[in-house]
């Protein structure tokens, strides 16, 4: 019998705890988990004690969080881990053993970002694209080959294993962590961070976890904590059952719309009543997967049988399971069907008002009734062509683990095909058909079902196990299709079974973008346009003129349950569990570095030693924060972290192509922002560089601004180097929502390197705002109305912020003064950091310098004594 096996394992026993903190146990399950979070790492103070005291009857309060682990994807991660080899060279000059500088949690980090659903519509699509991803990412692969080596505690997942947040939840959640501290054996919730903002889907099985930004995760991985005020909790009440035929993206999409407008943004939604029964895990896993896209922290499902169900099929041993529910019965955290929490908010849901739906043109709470879909295409303008009308679909894609997690929406589209099949029934060649499942046992079942042949008769090939057309990568179009699109300036559309449409993310020349399910996907891939109500309306005709609707076509629920209890069973998890760190042959032959302090090239235009470590503060604690500075952009609302720093292809007349054509790079191999994250010169002239962008201070879309006082039209990359040789500062001024979207550090790094000292807005995202304090950036929130409406170009515009208090502290009153010729217009405002600790990072320059000077005194100091 193993030690662990003899050993009564600790942990915090919350029901011993309840009369000392009265109304904790009706606290959400999800706040509990941050009390016990607080209470394992907190020595027992007063101020613990009170602090605990606080959060038990529903007040916020500042605290530490550290989460047992990270989880990375490649794009966000690799700018971390070289930021890490920076601080490993930095550490070595000083005189310090690199191989001293470790994560201070586990990490791991797939890969999955960066494929391109280039080849699609062929049996060897898969095979093509791999190729391809390697070719072009060979310098990024073999420095997170070192990096697996240099690094403790570092897991790296290789190429085609699948999406990050379907292979956490499917291997890597372990939901109740066994481990040992100090000698003692210990069972504590699992929570994570993670440096994508869907690390959310984890919240579907119990697990509590959220987005961070890259530069945060740093930080956590060398040993600070996350600092956090607690968020505020709306409980929502699921009631009723979702009609047959109603799959989880319908309900999801449904609940983003409501919780939206709702304005959950910055809390925790935790779900409990009735409902809950109803919902099985991967349902489950879709709701929460879309949390980013409502707006809130989280969206927690607590454990229950459900749960348990779900870790049972996809593989976990039995003792893993029994650890799971013993340790949460005995906690106190495992779900009680008649608990109703203590909350700041009630909502309610009904599950049976649910009805198919699609989201957008623009946005995933654009939720539209099928029925709709006629009109709101209508609206987006005429068509000018005569070879395409408005919403004719050129992109079809199921993709993203958002949907491929769920066996049920898997299966549904595979009998859908089956069906249409059957009937004669194709999809046309001007469509760029995929499926990118974001597991291999996907692969597995399909196979197994004889549903793969079916999909792939009407073009929905498997081209990678990654995101592919979910986040932007969705290769290139027909170019006689793209000459025709330019040509008669026509309002195409992708239907893609992801989270997110915004403009220009899935293709630049894609004006109109709709997420719905997988089987819908087929459908209107099937019809060919989204101007067409599939509830009354025929998908097309079979061979004998007949028409065929849509209902004809839909499976019926009990089939598609007995396809999932036959054929998705523990075997093919484990299957692909056992070989998640087997990256194939072209992994194993990849060549890569070795030892602990990284070799840089000064030649590389992928790989370039990060200037963050020596950056000085921007702002001083003094009365006046910024004077006189100069608007580099103004913008309006719903700004995305797409708008701010894009990762798709890089334009051939944009600063960052001719930066790479001085290098000797041919346009061909230009390759995307998102691969050449880990050069920063790159990144500094992509900044706001989406072709889409409107800045109202230039009649020009894209990456330009005007100079003042010249009045001159340039490339924002251009401006920003010459206000910073004249010695002027500068601002960004924006709407509502600044920010939205993806957790990409390079949002706020890239603006870092442009130059701009603080970032002026009516609200910020949750995770960008954290991003700009932690690069040393000043975030203001406007508190009186916007300055879209009453700032124009003017002759001489400066922008000031003044600290009408004391000293710099959390949410500070500022007065915010455009400066417009002869007139001056004040507003209020007040300074978007949330925590004491934000506050030194801000004037420390931001949380790597802060970081690392501190490392390297605890290091020089152990040296010493």
């Amino acid at each position: 019998m193993s030690e662990d096996a003899q050993q009564e394992p600790k942990f915090i026993d919350f029901p011993a705890a309840y009369d000392r903190y009265p109304g904790l146990q009706f606290q959400p399950i999800s706040r509990r988990i941050l009390v016990e979070n607080l209470m394992r790492h907190t020595p027992e103070t007063s101020t613990t004690d009170e602090r605990v005291k606080a959060i038990a009857t529903g007040k916020t309060v500042e605290i530490d969080f550290r989460p047992a682990r990270i989880l990375m994807q490649d794009y966000a991660g690799m700018p971390a881990l070289i930021d890490l080899a920076g601080l490993r060279s930095s550490a070595a000059k000083r005189g310090i053993n690199p191989a001293s500088l470790n994560p201070a949690v586990p990490v791991d980090l797939v890969i999955d970002h960066s494929v391109m659903a280039n080849a699609t519509g062929t049996p060897d699509a898969i095979s093509r694209n791999m190729a391809h991803e390697y070719a072009h990412n060979l310098e990024r692969y073999s420095f997170l080959k070192w990096a697996a080596q240099a690094f403790k505690g570092l897991r790296v997942v290789p190429p085609g294993r699948g999406i990050v947040h379907q292979i956490n939840t499917e291997i890597l959640a372990s939901v109740v962590t066994e481990a040992r501290h100090d000698g003692d054996l210990w069972w504590y919730p699992d929570t994570l961070v993670g440096t994508d903002s869907h690390t959310t889907m984890i919240n579907g099985i119990g697990v509590l976890g959220w987005g961070v930004g890259g530069i945060e995760a740093e930080a956590v991985m060398l040993g600070e904590p996350v600092s956090i005020i607690t968020p505020p909790v709306v409980a929502v009440e699921l009631r009723g059952r979702a009609p047959k035929g109603i799959l989880a993206t319908d309900v999801v999409l449904t609940l983003t719309e409501f919780l939206r407008n709702e304005e959950v943004v910055g809390t925790i939604v935790e779900f409990y009543g009735p409902g809950i029964a109803t919902l099985p895990a991967a349902d489950r896993l879709t709701i929460s997967n879309m949390s980013p896209e409502f707006g809130s922290t989280a969206a927690f499902f607590p454990t229950d049988n459900q749960t348990l169900a779900y870790l049972t099929t996809t593989g976990r041993s039995e003792a893993h399971i029994d650890r799971i529910a013993s340790y949460l019965r005995r906690a106190g955290m495992y779900y009680d069907p008649e608990f109703r929490p203590t909350a700041e908010r009630h909502l309610s849901f009904d599950l049976s008002t649910v009805a198919r739906a699609v989201s957008g043109p623009k946005q995933p709470n654009e939720r539209h009734p099928l029925s709709s879909l006629p009109a709101i295409v209508k609206g987006l303008g005429p068509s000018k062509g005569p070879s395409l009308r408005t919403g004719d679909i050129v992109i079809a894609s199921i993709t993203s683990c958002t949907n491929t997690s769920n066996p049920e929406a898997m299966i549904a589209a595979g009998l859908l095909a089956r069906a249409a099949r059957q009937r004669g029934l194709t999809v046309s060649r001007r469509i760029k058909t995929s499926l990118a499942p974001g597991s291999r046992a996907v692969r597995g079942y399909l196979r197994n079902l004889g549903l793969l042949e079916d999909l792939e008769a009407l073009g929905f090939h498997i081209v990678a196990f990654g995101c592919t057309t979910c986040v932007g990568n969705s290769g290139e179009l027909d170019r006689e299709l793209l000459a025709v699109i330019e040509e008669e300036g026509a309002i195409v559309a992708s239907v893609l079974s992801g989270n997110r449409n915004f403009e220009a993310r899935i293709h630049p020349q894609i004006r109109a973008n709709f997420l719905a399910s997988p089987p819908l996907v087929i459908a209107y891939a099937l019809a060919g346009t989204m101007e067409i109500d599939l509830n009354e309306e025929p998908i097309g005709s079979d061979q004998e003129g007949r028409p065929v609707m849509l209902d004809e076509l839909w499976p019926e629920n009990h089939d598609v349950q007995a396809a999932i209890r036959s054929t998705v069973t523990a075997d093919l998890f484990q299957e692909t569990a056992a070989k998640i760190s087997d990256g194939g042959s072209d992994w194993q032959r990849l060549d890569a570095p070795r030892g602990a302090d990284f070799a840089w090239n000064a030649n590389s235009t992928y790989l370039c030693k990060p200037p963050f470590f020596d950056q000085g503060p921007l702002v001083q604690d003094s009365y006046s924060l910024v004077k006189d500075a100069r608007p580099l952009l103004l913008l309006g609302d719903g700004i995305t972290t797409d708008h701010i720093s894009p990762v798709g292809r890089i334009a051939r007349e944009s600063p960052a192509a001719l930066y790479l054509s001085r290098r000797g790079v041919a346009p061909e191999d230009f390759n995307t922002y998102g691969a050449r994250r880990g050069n920063h010169e790159v990144m500094t002239r992509g900044a706001f560089a989406n072709t889409l962008l409107e800045n109202r201070l230039t009649d020009r879309r894209g990456g330009w601004t005007r100079m003042f006082p010249s009045g001159k039209d340039m490339t924002i990359f251009d401006a920003a180097k010459l206000y910073a040789q004249q010695g002027e500062r500068t601002v960004v001024l924006a709407g509502r929502q600044y920010g939205a979207g993806s957790a990409r550090d390079w949002a706020a790094k890239g603006t870092r390197l442009l130059g701009v000292v603080a970032v002026i807005a009516e609200s910020f995202e949750r995770i960008h705002r954290a991003n700009l304090v932690r690069m040393g950036i000043l975030p203001v929130q406007l508190g009186g109305g916007s300055i879209k409406s009453t700032f124009n170009s003017g002759a001489d515009p400066r922008v000031s912020i003044k600290l009408l208090g004391p000293s710099l502290v959390p949410r500070a009153e500022l007065q915010v003064e455009l400066a417009l010729a002869e007139e001056i217009e004040h507003k209020p405002a007040v300074l978007a950091i949330e925590t004491q600790d934000e506050i030194a990072y801000l004037v420390s320059g931001g949380i790597l310098p802060f970081v690392a000077e501190r490392l390297f005194q605890n290091i020089d100091g152990a040296h010493h004594e």
